[in-house]
């Protein structure tokens, strides 16, 4: 039963490699849980949260009508919601925003103690909803398109008994229920209800009544009950509209994807977009599969879904919406113009990096409330850039010249990093005559492959990665892959003195070497090529769609010809460094591996910032991305602590050496 009352409150080493690949691949899925999603405590206590300011937003009315109580049971309830919704978001982990969203929760609770209107308390719940799945990152969509037609059976069997086969509220378990179960066919009520609101009732259930939790369905199974029941009350009229206008083109910077369908409900759609996207958010909540053809037919060309999205946050901002705003305004950089960032690097890196620091600086002016007019000003400049960009990539499909040198670039550019790390890894095993660490190390790069692989089939044919993820994927994998090459480095720093050398030699002849070393190469070399291979995905499915068919042979030409070269690096490497002395190797190798670090600290930092995860403040400062420095206070402080880290560790890694060669001498 879908109705408001006091909600639950639970809420050895040659067969070592082979075992390694499984662990590695479970170790990135983590890594990934990490990057995508709050930590799970965090995520329900939000899912709660938004579970209250939803019902307070749809029930106060029923509470409350013209400053005078209608209802005292349901007043008190609303009294309690905002009470612990304000205590909830204390308790929430820390977070720059929490100060902020518990002053909104404050004033929600204090509307509601003075009965104030029902638009006043709706649109303030309304903003806060909002703010809080910004704010910790809360999925708020599916990650599947809903089965519908699967949903009818989960219906007929688990919730016709009491809300009836058609949704009235009349099932034979209903008679005598207080309160009576909810009747989908409620127009009012239901337009003021999120699919998403749907789901948070299935998923926690409703303490003293009979709508228990529905927990032991899957995910994917409580999603489709929860479309299937927001559309039951729709007139087949409506949904016929909302077809004719998605066939004719409407609403289609709207919903772009499952998000706006399921979060938004019929009100706030046709109060942020009109009725007719309204109309089209009935269709598509009848027909989530229509959505997702759209979506694998084809996106819009990267330049237009960034105009596009750009407006959408002006206006929000022009409302008053500045949390949606912002989240418009990275999502213009992110699912837009960064997939064609790398092609046009190629053609005009210096308009390439223009045109970020400006999108940046409107994120910045909107992220502090600036006045509407600068943000306007900043918008502009930003349209003035893209037109640029656009004229200088050209209309239509791509050169096959220009497609091939893409490509060529592409996979040179980011497969160079990867390739440095693992021929000074190989390098150092086969110079030392420790060729036996060598399953440890290409079971690292290989583990990264596979799951390479596996990533583009999944992001192909099975979900989209979106931009937020996929760069919150990439800053924690560089951050960590710069923590597991300072540790590698430093260590190779040890061994640099003959003294220590001579001693590593006498101590290792015969045994392994350290466990925790080789689970560090192993690390390294996975992660510097899967952090790669996450982002050449990206760069060639937007390539592959830029060149059109006569460019697609150019760009697996291209491809072919950086593979060739990176092959041959990594061979010039490995030939080369074996014939250095001992002493000057491993200092060249721990030197590399530390810039390296240095290297990926700032590209981390500047991920994380596109993402919107964290605050960018720009300097005056040159910006070399081949280095990881990218011209923010954040990046280069991450990039300063490096290197400090660096020092400190190299000076205690040779004192050490010196120190306990004199004892032995």
């Amino acid at each position: 039963m879908l109705r408001s009352h006091s909600i639950l409150n639970r809420h050895t080493l040659t067969n070592a490699p082979i075992a390694l690949l499984k662990k590695l691949c479970c170790g990135l899925l983590a890594i990934l849980a990490l990057a995508n999603v709050q930590p799970a405590a965090a995520q329900d206590s939000a899912q709660m949260i938004l579970h209250l300011l939803d019902y307070v937003g749809v029930d106060y009315q029923g509470a409350v009508a013209g400053g005078r109580i209608k209802s005292d049971e349901e007043y008190k309830e609303m009294l309690e919601f905002t009470s612990q919704v304000v205590e909830q978001l204390k308790a929430l982990p820390a977070n720059p925003r929490q100060a902020a969203l518990v002053g909104d929760a404050e004033r929600l609770a204090t509307l509601v103690a003075g009965k104030s209107s029902s638009a006043s308390v709706a649109g303030l719940s309304g903003k806060l909803r909002a703010a809080v799945i910004d704010a910790y990152g809360v999925a708020v969509a599916p990650k599947r398109t809903p089965n519908l037609r699967a949903a009818q059976a989960l219906y007929i069997r688990d919730c016709a008994a009491c809300h009836g086969a058609e949704g009235r509220g009349d099932g034979r378990a209903a008679a005598g229920m207080q309160p009576a179960p909810s009747n989908f066919h409620d127009a009012a009520r239901m337009a003021s209800r999120s699919a998403y609101g749907l789901y948070n009732t299935i998923t926690l259930g409703v303490r003293g009544t009979p709508m228990a939790a529905f927990a032991q369905l899957s995910e994917d199974e409580r999603w489709a009950l929860a479309f299937f029941v927001a559309n039951l009350g729709t007139p087949q009229a409506r949904r016929q509209q909302g077809e004719a206008l998605w066939k004719a083109g409407e609403a289609r910077s709207v919903f772009t994807e499952l998000g706006n369908v399921s979060m938004l409900s019929t009100n706030e759609v046709a109060a942020r977009h009109g009725v007719q996207a309204a109309l089209v958010q009935d269709y598509l909540r009848a027909y989530p599969d229509v959505l997702a053809h759209a979506i694998a037919a084809g996106k819009p060309a990267p330049i237009a879904f960034t105009r596009a999205k750009l407006a959408e946050a002006l206006a929000a901002y022009n409302k008053g919406e500045r949390v949606a705003a912002r989240q418009l305004a990275i999502s213009a950089y992110l699912e837009g113009f960064e997939l064609i960032e790398s092609s046009l690097n190629n053609v005009d890196s210096k308009l390439r990096l223009e045109t970020e620091r400006e999108m940046m600086a409107l994120r910045k002016l909107i992220g502090e409330g600036a006045d509407a007019a600068a943000v306007g000003e900043q918008a502009a400049r930003v349209g003035a850039l893209l037109a640029t960009v656009e004229a200088k990539l050209g209309a239509g499909d791509m050169s096959e010249g220009t497609a091939f040198v893409s490509s060529f670039l592409i996979l040179l550019r980011e497969g160079l990093e990867a390739i440095l790390v693992l021929a000074a890894i190989i390098a150092f095993v086969v110079k030392t005559g420790r060729r036996d660490a060598l399953p440890w190390v290409h079971a690292g790069w290989i583990a990264a492959l596979v799951l390479g692989l596996f990533t583009w089939i999944a992001a192909t044919f099975l979900f989209s990665i979106s931009g937020a993820n996929r760069e919150l994927t990439e800053g924690v994998t560089a951050l960590i892959a710069a923590a597991m090459l300072l540790y590698v480095g430093w260590w190779l720093h040890g061994k640099s003195y003959a003294d220590a050398w001579q001693r590593f030699l006498r101590d290792q002849v015969g045994a392994a070497l350290e466990r925790r070393t080789l689970w560090a190469m192993t690390g390294v070399s996975f992660l510097a090529v899967y952090r790669e291979v996450f982002e050449i995905v990206l760069f060639y499915e937007a390539l592959w769609v830029q060149a059109g068919d006569g460019g697609r042979a150019a760009v697996l030409a291209g491809i072919a010809a950086a593979t060739i070269s990176l092959a041959a690096i990594g061979w010039a490497i490995l030939k080369y460094s074996v014939r250095l002395p001992l002493g000057p190797f491993f200092a060249a190798t721990a030197g590399l591996l530390a810039l390296l670090a240095v290297v990926f600290a700032g590209h981390g930092v500047a991920a994380l910032q596109e993402a919107g995860v964290i605050d960018a403040s720009p300097v005056g400062f040159i910006a070399v991305p081949v280095l990881g420095i990218h011209p923010t206070a954040q990046g280069l402080a991450a990039q300063i602590l490096a290197l400090a880290l660096i020092i400190a560790g190299f000076a205690a890694t040779g004192f050490g050496a010196r120190r306990s060669g004199e004892g032995k001498a």
